[in-house]
């Protein structure tokens, strides 16, 4: 079953999906933006409450994500409830999160890279893996009709230990300061009882953006990869 306020489908260009709130905005705030600014329908679905933490409480954590969601201007955010610290792709969430995939009818899916020192962050994409093919299925007792989006993107999560080597780096220049501000929203998560002297959590956000915007020579950068081929018709965007 899903949440009742996610049984009226919204379809939606694309849907970001993460761990807890406030991956979607650390991985590719700058991304959503861009693609709101594109005119696309984006949705984000976060699969846990992100609870317990040392500063954090289920109110806090939800009041942060109604902050940061409002920056973002995205048009549909959502909570799956599935367990904190325990996030698991078992065939009950890979339905639960099935469903919400056929209801909701993203051309694009946007899932957590699969390296990751965070447990949740790998679970969280190997269910998006399973989803996306269940999500197809005839003859099922899902809600919705048979859906399968057409790509699924991987951003980058804050745990991973190791420099990445993306398929791609999104310039999000215009959108770095909007970004910030989407995760100050997160302040028991990243400012509250954290080190104060530089480099701070934040400062450190900012130099793995400029080294992102230095690669591809821009201000500021979002890196994303994909397990599957990337196609293009020109190579006109191009940085």
């Amino acid at each position: 079953m899903v949440p009742d306020q996610m049984k009226t489908p919204t379809p939606l260009d694309i849907l970001v999906i993460a761990p807890h709130p406030d991956d979607a905005e650390l991985g590719m705030a700058g991304a959503i933006l861009k693609f709101k600014a594109e005119g696309k329908k984006v949705g984000i679905l976060d699969l846990t409450s992100g609870e317990p933490t040392p500063y954090g409480s289920l109110e806090k954590r939800a009041a942060e994500t109604a902050a940061a969601t409002e920056i973002l201007g995205v048009d549909w955010r959502d909570n799956l409830g599935l367990p904190n610290r325990s996030l698991e792709a078992t065939l009950a969430a890979r339905e639960k999160l099935a469903s919400v995939i056929r209801l909701l009818r993203p051309s694009w899916l946007f899932a957590p890279y699969w390296e990751d020192a965070h447990p949740d962050h790998l679970a969280a994409t190997q269910l998006v893996d399973a989803a996306r093919f269940w999500s197809k299925l005839s003859k099922t007792d899902m809600p919705g009709e048979p859906f399968h989006p057409q790509r699924i993107y991987n951003y980058y999560c804050v745990h991973l230990k190791m420099t990445p080597q993306p398929a791609f780096v999104l310039d999000v220049s215009e959108y770095w300061e909007q970004k910030l501000a989407s995760i100050r929203c997160y302040h028991s998560q990243f400012i509250e009882g954290r080190p104060t002297e530089y480099p701070t959590f934040l400062d450190k956000l900012h130099d793995e953006a400029s080294y992102w915007g230095k690669v591809i020579g821009t201000r500021y950068g979002e890196p994303f990869t994909s397990r599957e081929p990337i196609g293009m018709r020109s190579m006109s965007s191009l940085v």
